[in-house]
């Protein structure tokens, strides 16, 4: 698809250890939502190449590809996020090219990732520069203002910022807080994680807008597993700070228990199978990442190897996940 120039912009996908969903308005700008995640070195690619008659958009993992006028950027049914991060960039015809190395649906926030790529990449080409906290903000208003997809913004900031950290989100805006972890016990941790992959996420923009409208509605079991999510988040990051790997490991089925009171949905069959598997290898503790219905679960665990047989057995698939001390990076001619 080359016709001229060619930009390159990569950025991780993360692992939610804790307080996933309160990132999600109207809840993280009323009561205050946090999440503490990391991430991992799965990377969402975008490619830019100028010079171009037309716009030429292709996403490899959905093997879909749009040739489009300006007129037709406007269109909808296809390709959505990049259409609209072109539209916002108000670049001219250009060819965007993106893929990821996470499955699709796997809940680790590969659309966010790919949000900030293409942002970064589509900055690049156009002289701007963006701290990486602008640019992760830029990532969020691209998906949920743009192409109009509901979702939370903790995604678009691990993207853009790498490493590990607490997010605190408001209607004041996100704080973000790097959490510096002692090296050794990051390095167990990293040969303790085992993530697992169950087959592509359920969970939609629908989804979101029935938990954010039962929290509007004031239901009580979804209102209270919000703010518990938060409390837990405040104590995963003690955990982890305190390299307390039990305490982690009881914090991440903690959350997710709190979790699956959101929605029905939440937990799926192949995940069910997945636990029932998984705790008999030996499980210090365990979650869906991301939202869940889906997607990929991934646990702490005493015998690694015991760990991914078990989850082999089960029909999942293991994923890389070393940490990524690094976001966001762009590549120029």
């Amino acid at each position: 698809m080359t016709a001229g120039p060619v930009h390159r912009a990569s950025a991780p996908v993360r692992l939610d250890f804790a307080g996933g969903w309160t990132d999600v308005a109207p809840f993280s700008e009323e009561v205050g939502g946090m999440v503490v995640n990391a991430a991992i070195e799965l990377r969402a690619f975008a490619e830019l190449s100028l010079g171009r008659d037309r716009y030429l958009l292709q996403s490899v993992d959905l093997d879909q590809t749009l040739e489009l006028s300006y007129e037709e950027l406007a269109g909808y049914g296809q390709l959505e996020l990049l259409k609209a991060a072109v539209r916002r960039s108000g670049l001219g015809p250009c060819g965007l090219r993106t893929w990821c190395e996470a499955p699709p649906g796997s809940g680790l926030g590969s659309s966010g990732a790919l949000d900030v790529a293409m942002s970064a990449v589509l900055d690049r080409a156009r002289g701007v520069t963006r701290s990486e906290m602008d640019l992760a903000e830029e990532g969020f208003q691209l998906e949920a203002v743009e192409a109009g997809f509901a979702g939370g913004r903790q995604d678009q900031y691990a993207a853009a910022l790498g490493g590990w950290h607490q997010l605190c989100f408001s209607g004041a805006g996100v704080r973000a807080d790097r959490l510096t972890l002692d090296a050794e016990f990051a390095r167990e941790l990293e040969a303790r994680t085992v993530v697992c992959y169950t087959g592509a996420s359920r969970v939609s923009s629908r989804t979101i807008e029935r938990v954010m409208g039962a929290y509007t509605r004031g239901e009580r079991v979804v209102v209270g597993a919000l703010k518990a999510l938060v409390e837990v988040a405040h104590r995963m990051a003690e955990a982890l700070l305190a390299a307390d790997l039990g305490r982690v490991g009881a914090l991440l089925t903690e959350n997710w228990a709190h979790q699956q009171l959101l929605d029905r949905d939440i937990r799926t069959e192949p995940m069910a199978r997945l636990e029932a598997a998984m705790s008999g290898a030996g499980v210090l503790g365990g979650k869906a990442a991301g939202a869940g219905a889906g997607g990929c679960m991934f646990f702490l665990v005493r015998d690694p190897a015991a760990a991914a047989a078990a989850a082999q057995k089960a029909g999942s698939r293991l994923l890389r996940r070393s940490w990524a001390a690094h976001g966001v990076r762009v590549e120029s001619p």
